[in-house]
């Protein structure tokens, strides 16, 4: 796992995250974990190839999900993972890793990325690797996002 990857998709997401729902991020701390189901969570798995191969998960708490998908829709209340909920924290994740995928080519490091699919109820278990490059996005009054990267 390379550390170096996870600084596009931090400064993507702040970026996204300000821009799409007027919230500033701050980041908690770095670390390796296990890649495991959580219950209750929404999962955002984006494929990468080129330079760099791998998925980055992004994880999210139900309700954190909602809130931000709330926002997202100028604050109109959702209140379920429907169908135009996951359509929407599905292009959250495409944002953050289309702009990533950007940050990494003006860095020299060419890539592309998969269309995102959101998970909740399926175990993650389709991914090799066993541990990820783990690092929590903490948004006041929202909750948190975490994002695990297992690139190589």
């Amino acid at each position: 796992m390379k550390a170096e990857v996870i600084n596009p998709f931090l400064e993507s997401a702040r970026n996204v995250f300000e821009q799409l729902i007027q919230v500033s991020p701050s980041t908690g701390n770095l670390g390796v974990k296990n890649v495991e189901y959580i219950a209750d969570h929404v999962w955002i798995v984006i494929g990468m190839t080129g330079q760099l191969s791998g998925n980055i998960v992004f994880g999210i708490q139900e309700t954190v999900a909602l809130k931000i998908v709330s926002a997202m829709m100028g604050g109109f209340v959702i209140t379920e993972m429907d169908d135009m909920s996951k359509s929407a924290i599905s292009e959250l994740g495409n944002m953050i890793s289309g702009n990533a995928s950007t940050i990494l080519s003006n860095q020299g490091v060419v890539v592309d990325i998969t269309p995102p699919q959101v998970m909740q109820s399926e175990i993650l278990a389709t991914f090799t690797a066993t541990k990820a490059l783990s690092i929590p996005l903490l948004m006041d009054g929202i909750g948190e996002m975490d994002i695990q990267v297992m690139i190589s």
